[in-house]
Parts: structure tokens; C-alpha cells; sequence
């Protein structure tokens, strides 16, 4: 077995060419993604667009300004003196 995995790695390797650095070898075993670097380039631009649709959409959601909301600001006294929280609660 211990000769096995480095024989298996240089095979895929070779067998790969380019495509050397989509092979994962891991606790699993070894696994080849078998997609071309402008497939995976492309798969990783749409999960960017997804992340950020996501991110305008909680920041609108977090920015929302409508009839009823309101900022409400509470104090508390610590001992290293008065801490004031201010948020906002949309009902």
C-alpha cells in the first residue's frame, strides 16, 4: 500500500498533464476532477456573482428604511463606565 499511492499520484499526474492540480488526495482516497481550467475558471466566477447578489441583498436588507422602523438606543452601566447600543427594529 505504501508504494501503491505515490505509483497511483504519478500516474494521474502523467496521465493529467495540465491538469495536475485537480487531483485530491485525501483521508477518502484520491480524487481527479476531471473539468478543464477554463471550466473550473467559469465555475468559480459564478459562485463570486452568487456570493455577491448575496451580499447587496442582505445589505438591503440590512439598510432597509421603511414607515416602520425605528432606531432604538439602549444604555447600560459596566464598570468601565456607560455602554449605549443603538439598533434598528422594523416591526
Amino acid at each position: 500500500m505504501k508504494r501503491f499511492v505515490p505509483v497511483l499520484i504519478a500516474a494521474l499526474t502523467l496521465g493529467g498533464g495540465a491538469y495536475a492540480q485537480s487531483i485530491n488526495v485525501g483521508p477518502g482516497g484520491v480524487s481527479v476532477d476531471t473539468r478543464t481550467p477554463h471550466e473550473r475558471a467559469m465555475d468559480r466566477e459564478m459562485r463570486h456573482e452568487r456570493h455577491e447578489r448575496m451580499r447587496e441583498r442582505e445589505w438591503r436588507r440590512a439598510n432597509y428604511r421603511g414607515d416602520d422602523c425605528r432606531t432604538v438606543t439602549t444604555e447600560r452601566e459596566t464598570p468601565r463606565g456607560t455602554v449605549r447600543r443603538t439598533t434598528r427594529v422594523c416591526d
